[in-house]
């Protein structure tokens, strides 16, 4: 490897703004200019218009009631429902207008539009196999209409011919990866929530600029967050310059886009069609503990080869064609797949999308759960649950079915953390174990049911996976890996300390009072 050119790309890329001036201008500059504009409107009003306060008060009594009853006959989460009847009736003024601000579709309208049409365009890109899902049918219904379902909400076949690796840490997903990306010869797709500059993203950018320089076909797409968070502005500009083709979604705009609910959190690494990668891993350093920010980071991957590979080949180029003209879905899926004859089980890769009324992340989770017959076992760095997922974990747990969660020991949000905490009682009382990592912070997401089946992908269990991100993941059914993602499950669990209903009780006040005070809004964070 040409360190010299990587240490150079470094150099180039790492000059300019990193854009936390337009951090201020996005959700937080909102939030604290609507709380200005309240603080003045209540003062001017009770300054120059007193003679008129019963009618104002009347006019306001009214229009919020006549709010609360659209909110009430509206398709929001139940849950959503009740934190913004507490917004509304403590705010009348920045409550009112947060809700028709975030209910006017304003900036995602159009995407919103643009996603579904090009959703319901690609529907038949890829035939369900029929064979696999005969195959299916007949070894578990159960599964089998689960399968249905998926591909109703989505191109989601289900595959068998394909085999899985699991990767128990973000450092050997990127030994792999490396290597993979060296073996491209055609194309290199990649979606990532975060691209953040150092030594994984260093490695990985000297390959892709390399491969451009060959001429294979090399994409890059990372959210908007970034672009105030961790990157400059002209970022995508700097990598066109390798070479690279680059895209950033949806763009944080100030005051002007309520986008910023809507981010691209999902994890997608195509090689020339037929070797994918998906899991919890970002391109940051972080993610293969070459930095330490919150202990020993905790997280998982899988590595697709064979027929399945086309899903997340489709899945990309459905986030990249927003904005785009041109039709390229025939010329990446007729790459060959390569199919991994010997591969045992199947595999259905998926993706949930915010602008649908589906909820496929959430109701993939609650169908393991409530068809499961011995355990559930669960990594997941958020607990923020709504009352359907809440429900289905307990059921789970008292209908007998072993069900123990993983959770980070050592937090990277305060509020978060605190919110997880409110749901430890009740789950605990009804059953369910809670563990949390001792050495650190765990960023999987991983379900695995009965060693029959389980989920590796970027979808938690709280409100910003389940109802507000693109998402995307991996579901098997009987493939070679899943003893393995057991085990790594076991071997995590041997190095947590377990939470009981004593030690919940005497967790600090503040750290409740915060947990009780935020659930609140939780849905809105």
């Amino acid at each position: 490897m040409n360190t010299d050119y990587m240490d150079k790309g470094l150099t180039l890329l790492k000059k300019g703004q990193n854009g936390i001036i337009h951090a201020i201008f996005s959700r937080f500059g909102l939030v604290l200019l609507m709380l200005v504009a309240q603080a003045l409107i209540l003062f001017s009003v009770f300054q120059w218009f007193e003679e008129f306060l019963p009618h104002i008060f009347g006019g306001t009594v009214l229009f919020t009631f006549i709010i609360v009853v659209a909110l009430l006959n509206s398709r929001l989460n139940p849950t959503s429902k009740i934190t913004w009847l507490i917004v509304i009736m403590l705010l009348p003024v920045f409550g009112v207008l947060l809700f028709c601000y975030t209910r006017s579709e304003l900036g995602h309208r159009a995407l919103k539009e643009y996603f579904n049409k090009i959703i319901s365009g690609t529907k038949e890109s890829i035939p369900q196999p029929a064979e696999a899902m005969e195959r299916l049918t007949e070894e578990n219904p159960g599964v089998a209409a689960l399968a249905r379902y998926m591909h109703r909400s989505g191109c989601h076949p289900v595959y068998g011919k394909t085999s899985v690796t699991y990767f128990p840490l973000g450092e050997d997903k990127f030994g792999e990866m490396l290597k993979q990306l060296e073996a491209a010869k055609h194309f290199i797709f990649m979606e990532y929530f975060i691209v953040d500059e150092g030594l994984m993203w260093g490695r990985v950018l000297e390959i892709l600029a390399r491969k451009a320089k060959e001429g294979l076909d090399v994409r890059v797409m990372y959210d908007g967050t970034c672009e105030f968070a961790l990157l400059p502005r002209d970022y995508p500009k700097r990598l066109r310059a390798l070479g690279i083709q680059c895209k950033v979604f949806a763009p944080v705009a100030p005051f002007i886009s309520t986008c910023y609910n809507y981010r691209d959190h999902r994890k997608i690494l195509v090689i020339d069609g037929h070797t994918a990668f998906n899991g919890g891993v970002n391109l940051a350093d972080e993610y293969i503990n070459r930095k330490v920010k919150f202990g020993h980071w905790k997280d998982t991957a899988v590595m697709l080869k064979g027929d399945a590979v086309r899903s997340f080949t489709l899945m990309f180029l459905q986030m990249w064609r927003i904005g785009e003209k041109a039709d390229e879905y025939d010329r990446f899926l007729s790459y060959p797949s390569l199919p991994a004859e010997m591969a045992k089980g199947f595999v259905i890769p998926y993706g949930d999308c915010p602008l649908d009324d589906d909820r496929l992340g959430e109701r993939v989770y609650m169908d393991i759960l409530n068809r499961a017959l011995s355990f559930v076992h669960i990594m997941t760095p958020y607990l923020i649950l709504d009352g359907e997922m809440e429900t289905a974990l307990k059921f789970a747990a008292e209908r007998g079915v072993e069900v123990v969660l993983l959770l980070p020991g050592i937090p990277d949000k305060a509020i978060p953390y605190a919110l997880a905490k409110t749901h430890y009682v009740s789950l605990l009382e009804s059953g369910v174990k809670i563990y949390e990592y001792t050495p650190g912070f765990v960023h999987a997401k991983v379900f695995v049911s009965d060693m029959a089946e389980a989920v590796v992908g970027t979808i938690n269990l709280d409100y910003r996976s389940l109802y507000h991100h693109f998402e995307c993941a991996t579901y098997m059914y009987r493939t070679d890996c899943i003893r393995e993602i057991e085990e790594d499950f076991q071997a995590t669990l041997a190095k947590c300390r377990q939470v009981t209903r004593e030690t919940a009780r005497r967790e600090k006040w503040g750290v409740k009072l915060t947990g009780r005070v935020m659930k609140a809004i939780a849905p809105l964070l």
